[in-house]
C-alpha cells in the first residue's frame, strides 16, 4: 500500500490525487506540486511516500524539512493520516510538526488524537480566493512598461533573472525553469512579466490552472524591489486572472502570509480582490514524544 516518491511520474499520479480530492479549503493544488517538488535541488529527495489503495493515491507523505511534514489524505478515507503520521515518525529523529488549513477538519481531528496540539505563535498563512466572474480591467502603466506572456525559449533567461532577483538567494536556475515549463500542467499562457523599458523583467505572475476544479492558483508572484508600488504585480496578477477566466476558470486562489510581520502580499491580494477564508495551523508533538 505504501511505497516511496519516485520521480515525475509519481509527481503525476500525486497531482492527480490532488485534482481528485481538491476544494478552495485544500492546502495542495496541482500547481503548488509542480512548483514546491520542482524548484528546490533536494526537495524530491527529501523522505516522501504515496499510499495507494489498488492503483489510486489516497494519500502523502512529505518530510520536506527534516522536523516539518507536509501531508495530503483522501478525506474519505481519514485513517491514512494515522499511518502517514507513523511513516514520518519512523523515518524522523524526533516526531515532526505539521502544518494543515483549519479547513481540514478530517487532518487536525488525526493529529489532536496522536497527541499534537496546535501552535498559535509565530507566522502563518492566508488562503484566499476570489471568483472570476467579474474581473478588474487591465491598469495603465508608466509608459514604456508592457504586460505580457512570456515567449519561450527566448525569455527564458530573462524570466529566471527576475525570479532570483526577487527571491535573492534562490535555488531556480535556468535548467530547473527549463524542466518546470515541460512539467504540467505549466502553461506560458498563465506565466506573465512585466518588461520595463530596457528590456529587463521587473515583476511577474505565474499562474497554473486546474481544469477540471476550474480553479488557478498563483504560485509565486514578485516584482523587483526598485519597482513595487507602481502597481507592476497588480497588472500581472489581473492579466493571469484574465487569462484563467478565458480557459474557463470560475475560481482563482493564492497564499500569502496573514501575521503582522509580512502584510505586502496580503494588501496585493486585497487589492486583486481576493479574500482570506482559510489559515494555516501549525501542530506540534507532545514534548514527551519529542524526546523519545
Amino acid at each position: 500500500m505504501r511505497r516511496d516518491y519516485d520521480g515525475e511520474a509519481d509527481l503525476a499520479e500525486l497531482q492527480r490525487f490532488a485534482q481528485r480530492i481538491w476544494s478552495p479549503g485544500s492546502r495542495w493544488h496541482v500547481g503548488d506540486l509542480a512548483w514546491n517538488l520542482g524548484q528546490e535541488p533536494t526537495a524530491a529527495k527529501r523522505p516522501m511516500a504515496l499510499w495507494r489503495i489498488g492503483a489510486e493515491v489516497v494519500a502523502w507523505g512529505w518530510l520536506e524539512a527534516p522536523d516539518e511534514l507536509a501531508l495530503l489524505v483522501d478525506p474519505a478515507r481519514p485513517e491514512l493520516a494515522g499511518q502517514v503520521l507513523d511513516w514520518a515518525e519512523d523515518v524522523t529523529a524526533t516526531p515532526p510538526s505539521v502544518t494543515v488549513f483549519d479547513t481540514e477538519r478530517h487532518l487536525e481531528a488525526a493529529l489532536r488524537s496522536r497527541g499534537y496540539s496546535a501552535d498559535g505563535d509565530g507566522p502563518y498563512f492566508l488562503a484566499h480566493r476570489r471568483d472570476l466572474a467579474v474581473l478588474p480591467a487591465m491598469p495603465s502603466l508608466p509608459s514604456g512598461f508592457l504586460v505580457r506572456p512570456v515567449r519561450g525559449e527566448d525569455d527564458l533567461t530573462r524570466r529566471v533573472a527576475v525570479h532570483r532577483e526577487v527571491w535573492h538567494p534562490s535555488a531556480v536556475t535556468e535548467e530547473r525553469y527549463r524542466t518546470l515549463v515541460r512539467r504540467w500542467p505549466y502553461r506560458s499562457e498563465y506565466d506573465v512579466v512585466v518588461e520595463a523599458p530596457d528590456g529587463r523583467f521587473v515583476a511577474y505572475c505565474l499562474g497554473w490552472y486546474d481544469e477540471v476544479n476550474r480553479a488557478g492558483l498563483f504560485e509565486p508572484v514578485g516584482t523587483v524591489a526598485e519597482f513595487r508600488r507602481q502597481g507592476l504585480g497588480r497588472a500581472a496578477g489581473i492579466a493571469v486572472l484574465r487569462a484563467f477566466r478565458e480557459a474557463g476558470a470560475e475560481t482563482a486562489v493564492v497564499y500569502a502570509r496573514g501575521d503582522d510581520a509580512y502584510p505586502v502580499p496580503k494588501r496585493l491580494y486585497a487589492a486583486l480582490g481576493f479574500a482570506p477564508h482559510a489559515r494555516t495551523v501549525s501542530y506540534r508533538p507532545r514534548r514527551d514524544r519529542v524526546s523519545r
